[in-house]
């Protein structure tokens, strides 16, 4: 690229927008030069906001567009292949909010179809650039709690009041593990490794849902899940994941356990807490952490793989491995909780 400035193109004027856009605004090398949404009302305010001056309501018209040389896709899940297709045969870097697609197979096709165009492909896990998991990878590394043995992943929360899409099958096909789960799914093979079988069960325990514009509307997707993994380093990892929580969690919490000790992430001890009697004579570590603007970390790095090809980070295909293990719920949870390789829902 000939310029350190990237002119992007954020589709979408949801509340996920507003991350992307101010992570963009704080992390630099990013110009926006057009926000897309389904109405000019709906896109206005956060426009005026970021200062943006153009605003479409047809997606297309952004690809055409020779100022705009990466696209963010944060426009509901069902819509994702068809947008990231056509923009990467327009031959523009994507960031695609997660989850990637609806299935392995939309995710492999967005996939295939990046690497065909040689564009940059990046699938957003903001949960990742978060200083505290940058901490428990450094204390996993330096091997501060053993042998890591279990894991416990929550991500809960009262579930999305704003839109009755997240609650039809044909939009997000596999509910709360597509809108919370795959979180999770992303820190654990972060941070433990492959998942190689999965058992897990779901439902649907709140069939209608009351929208904050007073209209009720079924449940059709499971709005609760729970599965249990079992990793190929030996370790057995549990995942409770709620969109029917009062309180929730603040977005999630894990548990990490080892032969020597524990961490602890967004829990009552702190953003990150390591019991590790050896080190800390059987007290809780509790460090303070530097806290970045919401999101700059995730789009600084974003962008600087955008510019240059050797610092990209391989989320794309970190999002179809995490996209295997989602399968491999659903189809565990259509045999009743039987257990179920993830390597046999590979396309």
């Amino acid at each position: 690229m000939k310029h350190a400035s990237v002119g992007v193109a954020v589709l979408g004027a949801g509340s996920i927008a507003e991350y992307h856009l101010g992570g963009l605004a704080a992390g630099g090398y990013a110009a926006v030069r057009v926000l897309g949404a389904r109405t000019r009302e709906r896109a206005a305010p956060l426009a005026e906001r970021f200062g943006i001056r153009d605003i479409v309501t047809d997606w297309r018209a952004v690809l055409e567009r020779k100022d705009v040389d990466a696209v963010i896709v944060c426009t509901p899940d069902d819509t994702h292949e068809e947008i990231a297709i056509a923009a990467a045969n327009a031959g523009k870097a994507i960031l695609l909010q997660k989850p990637m697609a609806g299935s392995v197979e939309a995710g492999r096709r967005i996939f295939d179809a990046a690497n065909r165009a040689g564009v940059d492909l990046q699938v957003s896990f903001m949960h990742r650039w978060f200083p505290e998991v940058a901490q428990a990878r450094t204390w996993l590394e330096q091997g501060a709690i053993g042998t890591l043995r279990t894991v416990r992943i929550r991500n809960a929360t009262p579930g999305p009041d704003w839109g009755e899409w997240f609650f039809a099958k044909s939009q997000v096909a596999n509910g709360v593990v597509d809108q919370l789960g795959v979180h999770g799914i992303d820190l654990a093979l972060q941070l433990v490794g492959d998942v190689v079988c999965v058992s897990a069960r779901g439902a649907i325990l709140k069939p209608a849902r009351a929208l904050r514009d007073g209209r009720v509307v079924a449940v059709e997707n499971n709005d609760t899940a729970n599965a249990i993994y079992d990793f190929a380093n030996g370790a057995i990892g549990t995942h409770e994941m709620s969109q029917i929580e009062v309180g929730g969690c603040d977005r999630f919490r894990m548990e990490l356990y080892g032969d020597e000790g524990a961490i602890w992430l967004r829990s009552e001890h702190g953003p990150a807490a390591l019991y590790a009697p050896a080190l800390y004579a059987k007290q809780w570590h509790c460090p303070a952490l530097t806290q970045a603007p919401l999101g700059k970390l995730h789009h600084a790095a974003w962008l600087a793989g955008v510019i240059d090809p050797a610092v990209r980070t391989p989320t794309a295909s970190d999002a179809l491995r995490g996209m295997q293990v989602v399968a491999a719920i659903q189809k565990s949870n259509e045999l009743g909780g039987q257990q179920v390789r993830v390597a046999e829902v590979l396309p």
